[in-house]
């Protein structure tokens, strides 16, 4: 065990929590009562264990990523049935059978610094790409669990690396109505019932969790959401990872550079860019969601100046989810109440200009009706007569000028115990010592301006003086007694002859009365040299006077009554918060919309987007897709994105893409699966005409790697993913799959490959792109009518130079012109000329030898 001083708090939590994944006990002391100091042995303190700090359980801490969630998920197998009288003799535990893929798990997950919460059951095979789209910092399991159930579990979670903490599962709630403490609101009765009683464990065990980690400390959820696996679309883990939609493979940063999430962010807010990353991880499959969320972003981009008006305003707002969130748990401080104070403030103005636009858009700029209507129902939910009132109440009752003195207090005490620790570790401590110390920032206190007494006349005080009543009457007294000690000074300096003379308080000597200069000294000698001496010098004189120890005395004990009703004060607003909890966060998710639609807009307009048109057919009809990363790498480089068509469903259910190495195929296909991503995010889309039948699941078999960590080589880790694909896709998966069975002999690649298109087309007869070098698959294939071929080419001249041809034709190119590739990469003439011997022979040995009779009947 170990400890560290307070004002490191957030710097040791950052190194243990977040970058060691260690759990950190946070003691307080406590005051002990009359009984407590008998029981203790006379000891004035106690020291208890306030909150356990993990992963998952950050609320405020300063290093938390404000543009991402930070989940804590629970995971709960489905239960067995024990007979009654065996559940009441021994914990429950899972079946002793090995997890199967389509056996029942329950998921909870919540993120404590927002509240949000949300439930949704699944199977064990779709566990791991729910695992990674939630992209939980930490995952709770039950203690409990059967130790099959373990093995099944922790093999999944094992290939992702993730933090997995043991818990208890007993004893826990059985009922979604046992939630209710933890939450602002009661689940409905009719909702109940909805939930199974795996989402119900899992559910049980999180708040279980979370209430043993902050150790009794309020807090108040929003109510479950239940997730149901047909409302998003599904991008599974491989696709999340090989599409780069949430991070590249290079950075591994959420948001990097390269990424989709990063191509297309133009969020102003940190909770918008929360709800934009959410919306790419689970696109909706809903067409009117997805219109709804089209039609806000539509009425932006037609109104330029509407949007740039809202996004101006909230650039000034603040991440109110995570304010209000923090009052819930009782940490708000004074300067959270001004933030929310001027989010409220801008929430009011931004309803102002929604409303005026949209009685004046009726009749002129805006003409559609769905525009007009998704402007009208984001009015609709914000609620702004609590808000404002409590927005009124803050400003009646918080001072900023003083509230900004007393940080500057802050910082100067702040300061002085860094110097003075700076002092030690320069005389006693290690250079490595004294350079963390120079990143050691200040920490906030829970309550801002609660201070010690000082000397200054002038006290700093967080609450105006006519905040209410009481505090009105409390200065007006000390008003009074001051203007008392002005009168005594006067007195004093008039009887002494020492004009020199003031009355103090000093922290070790108490209200003492102080003379400089000798002359003054002498006198107040001759006048009240009975008076008690405090301390002397030649010069100065420090002595005590009943009157002024009288007067100070009650000085001071107007100022504690100050104190204390700022302290009331301030928890009355903290109440009024929680009170409008509902309210306040209803708000802050239409901004957040707001953000992501303006965002989208932006976007749109910048680089040309059009709206996607979304309909419940099974067809792609795409003209001119570009690809959303890839564009805006070429034009910084200067270099033009070659555009192409898409028009795989129906009648071609499958496009078998052919090309040379480094023309665009593998962008072909993933620029696809991107802009269906897009679509159904509820964004204008990189094309010139886009029709999408909606796409339940994305499937992506792209790019090579090994996982020597679980013992699978590139083909096994190819096989694996494409294993996923024959068994998950359904008729209406959109499936991109790229040289599929490259890893291993001609024979057996091209036998892979045909055995992937054969099971594509005949059983999952889904929507598939699919790029292959094995040019034999073309032929192998020529009799299904619902395969197209086509391909990219390779441009050469008289002289022997080449240029790519990116756009797609019809048709079959038979060479992949993998030598101009290696020529371009560096290798050495030598060695090519010898490639260009070994190729010709081949090819001349083994032309017309691909065609298998076996194949082609297994075609029929």
């Amino acid at each position: 065990m170990a400890g560290f001083p307070f004002f490191q708090l957030e710097r040791f939590l950052k190194i243990l929590v977040q970058d060691l994944n260690k759990h950190v006990a946070i003691s307080e002391e406590f005051p002990n009562d009359a009984s407590a100091k008998i029981k203790s042995g006379g000891l004035l303190f106690d020291r208890r264990v306030t909150r356990v700090v993990t992963s998952g359980t950050l609320v405020d801490e300063k290093f938390m990523d404000p543009y991402d969630n930070n989940f804590l998920l629970a995971i709960s197998p489905k239960q067995p049935e024990l007979a009654p009288a065996t559940a009441r003799s021994r914990p429950l535990e899972d079946d002793a059978l090995p997890l199967t893929a389509t056996a029942k798990v329950g998921l909870a997950w919540l993120d404590l610094s927002t509240g949000e919460f949300f439930t949704q059951a699944t199977s064990v095979g779709s566990l791991s790409t729910l695992v990674v789209r939630i992209g939980a910092r930490e995952i709770v399991l039950g203690k409990t669990m059967g130790e099959e159930s373990q093995k099944s579990i922790l093999a999944m979670l094992g290939q992702e690396r993730n933090l997995v903490t043991w818990h208890p599962r007993y004893p826990l709630q059985s009922r979604v109505a046992d939630w209710t403490p933890m939450l602002e609101a009661q689940v409905p009765v009719s909702e109940q019932n909805l939930f199974s009683t795996e989402e119900i464990a899992a559910g049980s065990m999180l708040l279980d969790y979370v209430r043993d980690r902050l150790q009794g400390l309020g807090i108040k959820l929003q109510p479950p959401l239940r997730r149901e696996e047909t409302e998003n679309m599904v991008i599974d883990k491989n696709s999340l990872k090989g599409l780069e939609i949430l991070e590249t493979s290079r950075s591994g940063t959420t948001g990097g550079k390269g990424s989709l999430l990063h191509a297309v962010r133009r969020t102003v807010t940190k909770g918008g860019a929360r709800l934009l990353r959410e919306r790419i991880s689970s696109p909706s499959t809903s067409l009117a969601v997805i219109d709804r969320r089209l039609d806000l972003v539509e009425c932006f981009l037609r109104n330029r100046s509407l949007s740039e008006s809202i996004v101006n305003l909230l650039r000034r707002t603040f991440d109110s989810q995570r304010l209000v969130q923090k009052f819930s748990l009782g940490r708000g401080d004074a300067d959270d109440l001004i933030s929310l104070l001027r989010t409220i403030a801008i929430t009011e103005n931004i309803a102002s200009v929604m409303q005026s636009v949209a009685s004046e858009t009726q009749e002129s700029i805006i003409t559609h009706e769905n525009r007009v209507n998704s402007i009208a129902s984001l009015m609709k939910r914000l609620s702004l007569e609590g808000p404002t009132a409590l927005a009124l109440r803050i400003s009646e009752s918080i001072d900023e000028d003083g509230l900004a003195e007393s940080h500057r207090d802050e910082q100067v005490e702040s300061a002085n115990v860094i110097s003075m620790a700076q002092d030690v570790l320069t005389a006693e401590g290690k250079p490595d010592d004294l350079e963390a110390m120079s990143q050691v920032v200040r920490s906030k206190t829970a309550v801002k301006g609660l201070r010690q007494l000082n000397t200054d006349e002038d006290d700093v005080w967080i609450m105006r003086r006519n905040a209410n009543s009481t505090l009105e009457k409390f200065h007006g007294n000390l008003t009074a007694l001051r203007q008392e000690k002005s009168t005594l000074t006067d007195t004093l300096k008039s009887q002494m002859e020492a004009s020199s003379l003031t009355l103090r308080w000093t922290p070790g000597l108490g209200h003492i009365c102080h003379i400089r200069g000798a002359k003054d000294v002498r006198s107040s000698m001759e006048k009240f040299g009975s008076a008690r001496n405090a301390s002397t010098t030649k010069s100065t004189r420090s002595f005590y006077l009943p009157e002024w120890s009288n007067l100070g005395g009650r000085i001071d004990q107007s100022k504690m009554q100050i104190r204390a009703e700022e302290q009331r004060v301030f928890q009355e607003l903290r109440e009024q918060v929680v009170i409008n909890l509902v309210k306040l966060r209803r708000n802050a998710a239409v901004l957040d919309e707001l953000d992501v639609a303006c965002s989208a807009a932006s976007l749109a307009d910048e680089q040309s987007l059009v709206r996607p048109i979304l309909n419940d057919s099974a067809s792609h009809i795409i003209l001119g897709g570009r690809h959303a990363t890839v564009q805006l790498g070429l034009e910084e480089q200067g270099r033009a994105f070659v555009s192409n068509d898409c028009f795989v469903g129906d009648p071609e259910r499958i496009w078998l893409i052919t090309g040379p190495n480094m023309a665009g195929k593998s962008t072909f296909l993933r620029q696809n699966a991107l802009i269906s991503i897009l679509a159904q995010v509820g964004s204008f889309v990189p094309a010139d005409h886009v029709e999408i039948g909606i796409v339940d699941r994305i499937f992506s078999r792209i790019g090579s790697a090994d996982n020597l960590y679980q013992d699978q080589s590139t083909f096994m880790v190819e096989m694996l993913e494409t294993a996923v694909i024959l068994k998950q896709a359904t008729p209406r998966s959109f499936v991109i799959m790229d040289e599929v069975g490259r890893g291993t002999t001609p024979e057996d690649g091209i036998a892979v490959g045909f055995a992937c298109l054969h099971h594509l087309y005949h059983t999952n007869r889904c929507r598939t792109l699919f790029a292959t070098h094995f040019h034999a698959l073309a032929d192998m294939t020529s009799e299904w009518g619902g395969v197209g071929c086509y391909c990219t080419d390779v441009a050469e001249t008289g002289s022997g130079s080449f240029s790519y041809v990116h756009r797609l034709r019809h048709g079959v190119n038979n060479r992949s012109h993998a030598l101009k590739v290696a020529t371009l990469a560096g290798i050495p003439k030598a060695a090519i000329d010898v490639a260009s011997q070994v190729l010709d022979t081949f090819q001349d040995s083994t032309r017309g030898k691909l065609h298998s009779q076996p194949a082609a009947s297994a075609a029929t």
